[in-house]
């Protein structure tokens, strides 16, 4: 290979790939559309349109990030650009045709009032990532409510409505989601602490104040007698706990993030499961 064709190559596009990167984000997205879908007791095809919308949406941020890099903040053009805004046309495209079945299927002023939120708060992240101030805890937990407030728009295309146990779903799956978000955040600042980096607690402060409201939602729950939620909030607070424990001991700072992730997937899980059953 000659010296030109290599610095050729080296200028081309890579192969990148926009599709969601944030695995406990994604799961957030997702889980509540699977749960309120059982807990409907019914089925409508247009459930599968609030899938489609919602996982384009997810994956739009990253691409939309880079091009609004590229016209506000780069100088010359970067070689992910171009593919950067393919993607974001493709999964542009997907989210409106989704949102269009959705305007034909939903009654027209949830159709607003939901989407209106959605749209202000997929702009809010997009200008959250692009000044790098994703570690907000307030954004995490408007994060939070955001991802599951698929639960809502699945309600919708299941029952045509929104009842009231979806609202205390939505309310329940948020609190919990929120305290994933910060014992992991947590986490990822005592990881760095580990490397002798001066780092704050704010995360850690955080995590242990949703605990301990998730506690107080365990014991209204017994007050008013029910049981599986009142478990559900126990396992979820137990679980947030036992974590932030461990991450004051060195060895277990050590445990590599996917097999974190996925212990936080199978406690998110048991939690969902414990909720439909409580809810059912």
């Amino acid at each position: 290979m000659t010296a030109h064709e290599r610095v050729s190559l080296s200028n081309s596009p890579r192969a990148t790939h926009y599709f969601p990167r944030e695995h406990g984000a994604t799961a957030m997205l997702l889980m509540p559309i699977f749960s309120v879908a059982i807990l409907a007791r019914s089925w409508h095809w247009s459930e599968l349109a609030v899938l489609g919308a919602s996982f384009a949406a997810i994956s739009a941020k990253d691409p939309a990030v880079v091009v609004i890099r590229q016209k506000f903040v780069w100088k010359q053009m970067h070689r992910e650009t171009p593919i950067a805004l393919v993607w974001l046309v493709g999964w542009s495209i997907i989210l409106i045709s989704c949102a269009l079945v959705l305007l034909a299927e939903w009654p027209p002023r949830a159709f607003f009032a939901l989407g209106f939120s959605i749209v202000l708060f997929a702009a809010l992240a997009i200008l959250v990532n692009f000044k790098n101030r994703q570690r907000s805890t307030l954004f995490q937990i408007a994060s939070a409510a955001a991802l599951t407030s698929t639960s809502l728009a699945t309600s919708l295309s299941a029952t045509g409505s929104i009842p009231s146990w979806c609202w205390w779903f939505w309310a329940l799956i948020t609190l919990q989601a929120s305290a994933g978000i910060l014992v992991v955040h947590a986490r990822l600042d005592a990881r760095i602490a580990l490397r002798g980096k001066i780092v704050g607690e704010h995360f850690r402060h955080a995590a242990e104040i949703t605990l301990g409201v998730l506690a107080c939602a365990a014991i209204t729950a017994v007050a008013l007698r029910h049981v599986w939620i009142a478990l559900a909030l126990i396992v979820a607070a137990a679980g947030y706990a036992y974590d932030l424990v461990r991450q004051r001991d060195s060895a277990a700072l050590l445990l590599p993030l996917e097999a974190v992730g996925q212990r936080a997937l199978m406690l998110s899980t048991l939690y969902s499961a414990l909720l439909i059953i409580g809810l059912w």
